[in-house]
């Protein structure tokens, strides 16, 4: 069996702010409001991906932004890894005893997350809500991502939590809730010798492109570990990504 692993954000789906042109398909919105997008080849080509390899979404979105996202009755998802991996849904269920797992890892470096917090809260750059994402992260927004950054850095132990920023988003996260560990959590719950192919957009991603047989990403991305990634223009990024993943045949 083939799974694919994808990141959802300017991977897989586009918020109103991205340009992708007017032919495009709406796969989220909240209260009527619009918020991201498809292009309809986009669309179609995902519908023929999920059609024959198991369309795995791994997102650092929190399960309530996650639920946000319909992509239509003809693209089935059976498994999503949430939260940086931190929930896995199967047909739309929280599978408890993961979480279970999940909060175990948090569990163990609580008291780094928790001076985090108090780190951000006397950060005078922090303009947002400080917010302990689904019980498993942190997460806030600075106006000034490299200062709050560096506080963090060498205020935190790094051997037990890692910070990363994203525009003028913070993260705080156990070191071991990231998406390439949560790719290989999930090989082991699946069971048996299956292929797997990831795609994603950021260094949030890189873990995971680590962990499966094919990865897959933009130019621009850094990957510092094997030439073996398979690049692609950030501008054809989601469409030629999706062909590539449609058309590949796993040895």
């Amino acid at each position: 069996m083939s799974f694919f692993c994808c990141d959802l954000d300017n991977t897989l789906i586009y918020s109103y702010k991205h340009d992708i042109g007017t032919d495009k398909v709406l796969v989220e919105s909240m209260e009527k409001k619009e918020l991201s997008f498809m292009t309809n080849t986009s669309h179609r080509l995902l519908k023929e991906v999920a059609g024959n390899k198991t369309l795995v979404p791994v997102t650092t979105r929190t399960l309530k932004q996650y639920l946000r996202i319909n992509f239509g009755q003809d693209i089935f998802i059976k498994y999503a890894l949430i939260s940086n991996g931190g929930i896995l849904l199967e047909n739309g269920i929280i599978n408890e005893r993961w979480l279970a797992d999940s909060k175990k890892i948090v569990q163990e470096v609580d008291a780094e997350l928790e001076k985090g917090i108090n780190l951000l809260k006397r950060d005078p750059d922090v303009f947002f809500e400080i917010r302990k994402a689904d019980g498993l992260f942190v997460f806030t927004k600075s106006s000034n991502c490299e200062k709050t950054m560096e506080q963090l850095v060498h205020s935190l132990q790094q051997e037990k939590v890692y910070i990363d920023k994203h525009g003028n988003k913070i993260y705080i996260f156990p070191r071991k809730l990231n998406k390439g560990y949560a790719v290989e959590r999930f090989k082991d719950y699946i069971g048996g010798s299956h292929h797997f192919m990831a795609a994603g957009d950021s260094k949030f991603d890189i873990p995971m492109l680590e962990a499966v047989n094919v990865g897959m990403c933009p130019e621009s991305l850094e990957v510092p570990f094997r030439t073996a990634v398979k690049k692609f223009r950030r501008e054809t990024f989601t469409e030629d990504m999706l062909s590539f993943v449609k058309d590949y045949k796993s040895k």
